[in-house]
């Protein structure tokens, strides 16, 4: 082979290794973040400083140290990075756009226009509407409103007659989200949790369990009607759900479209929500159940129970303490 041969088969050696590289590159995802994938960022959402301004009003963040310099802290808001799939509108269109590629530890600001934020305003959403419509506790500007199934602010209020704002607050405002990638999630528990916390602002004990169970099936080529027993893998999610998750208005409403969402994200069969009771809740019924125990099982006699009625003005009070005291010496018995 000539030197030529031999320089042209060298280069098309180093081609097929920079392929094979590239192809790689493809199935392992070290190209960056790709559609689909689970990430765990932190962000914050300005509005775009006005004219005359440093920097613009704080939206929405995962950084408590923000919130509190806005403003904004709540105890009850879980202030933490959200696990988000990418490409799937859990983020603005431009910013899931922006996340294809970058790895973990990159961070950009990418800025949102106002039409694919909350709308352009609408001056035709600004409407007079009668005062009366309106709860006499709530008549006042900047007060929250819902009129005829529509959230509004409160304006001015005039005589009879309100000005109500039916536009989204954040209407016009264009919007920066400041985030940084923290890292990609692989495990699927983590995954799920990421998920459900996106939608309710905190995040659940969730775990995933691998069953066997015995189900009828059809027999295959059998006569109609046929079946036979089988042994069956299911996949379940197991979601332990507190008293105050219980109590979200995101979940009471849409845990239906939520468990549909992480069973077709991460291939489940069923999700199973276990109701958590701790100790920490209910003192005040405790409390009450301790108390009238005691009234109950011999903690104050009869005599004493009577004594006790004596003091009170039986005027006021359809009881026949006699009765009363008697009713509660048979129990005893």
């Amino acid at each position: 082979m000539s030197e030529e041969e031999q320089a042209e088969a060298a280069d098309a050696a180093d081609a097929g290794d920079d392929a094979a590289d590239d192809a790689e590159a493809e199935t392992d995802g070290s190209d960056g973040i790709r559609d689909g994938d689970f990430v765990r960022i932190e962000y914050t959402v300005r509005t775009v400083p006005g004219e005359g301004e440093e920097e613009g009003r704080v939206v929405d963040t995962t950084s408590e140290a923000v919130a509190e310099e806005a403003g904004i802290d709540d105890d009850e808001y879980d202030f933490s990075p959200r696990t988000i799939v990418v490409g799937e509108g859990h983020v603005f269109a431009s910013v899931d756009e922006d996340l294809i590629g970058r790895t973990v530890g990159d961070s950009d600001v990418v800025t949102v226009p106002a039409e694919e934020a909350f709308g352009e305003f609408d001056p035709d959403d600004v409407r007079t509407i009668s005062a009366e419509k309106i709860p006499e506790d709530d008549r006042y500007p900047g007060a929250q409103v819902t009129i005829d199934g529509e959230q509004g602010y409160v304006e001015t209020v005039i005589g009879g007659r309100s000005r109500v704002d039916f536009n989204h607050p954040l209407a016009g405002d264009d919007l920066e989200y400041d985030y940084e990638v923290l890292e990609l999630v692989d495990d699927e528990e983590e995954q799920a949790a990421g998920m459900i916390g996106m939608y309710l602002q905190e995040t659940p004990e969730v775990r995933i369990e691998d069953d066997t169970v015995e189900e009828e099936v059809a027999v295959e080529d059998g006569e109609d009607g046929e079946t036979e027993t089988r042994e069956v893998s299911r996949r379940s999610l197991v979601i332990e759900a507190t008293p105050m998750m219980q109590m979200n208005q995101q979940w009471m409403f849409s845990k239906q479209q939520i468990a549909q969402d992480v069973m077709g994200r991460l291939g489940l069969d069923r999700v199973v929500i276990e109701e958590v009771i701790d100790g920490t809740g209910g003192g005040m019924m405790g409390g009450m159940g301790g108390m009238m125990g005691g009234m109950g099982g011999g903690g104050m006699g009869g005599e004493e129970l009577e004594e006790a009625l004596d003091d009170v003005d039986m005027d006021d009070v359809d009881v026949d303490a006699d009765e009363l005291v008697e009713e509660l010496e048979d129990a005893d018995e």
